[in-house]
């Protein structure tokens, strides 16, 4: 496996253990539809919640989460709607997105967890 997909497996489980310590329930991981793929799907106070997980070595070209584009915004709204339809949720939804910020050492990191980080694109 190529360096950067560990690296990005690791994000996603660093993200995972720490939804799990704050109390949200994993739903599913990897969820693809079509050409999305939602990292983790969570639920916490009735509401489930869609999450990209965004993983870097440096902030150089920016931070993590700025890296979570529009085009990647829309296609996660696509598969939410799609996920929320299959499950019969009639709760709330929201899109979150967890940044993880490795030091150049990949032995320190700092995560950022970002609540409703952009809106539904309709």
């Amino acid at each position: 496996m190529a360096q950067h997909n560990t690296l990005g497996k690791n994000g996603e489980q660093i993200a995972k253990d720490f939804l799990e310590q704050q109390g949200f329930e994993i739903l599913d991981e990897n969820w693809c539809f079509g050409k999305a793929e939602v990292d983790l799907i969570a639920f916490k106070h009735k509401t489930i919640i869609f999450i990209e997980v965004k993983t870097r070595t440096g902030s150089a070209f920016g931070q993590p989460e700025d890296f979570v584009d529009v085009k990647k915004q829309r296609l996660l709204t696509d598969a939410a709607e799609e996920y929320v339809y299959l499950m019969n949720h009639q709760g709330e939804i929201r899109f979150d997105i967890i940044s993880i910020l490795f030091d150049k050492n990949l032995e320190k990191y700092t995560l950022k967890h970002i609540e409703d980080a952009f809106w539904n694109y309709e």
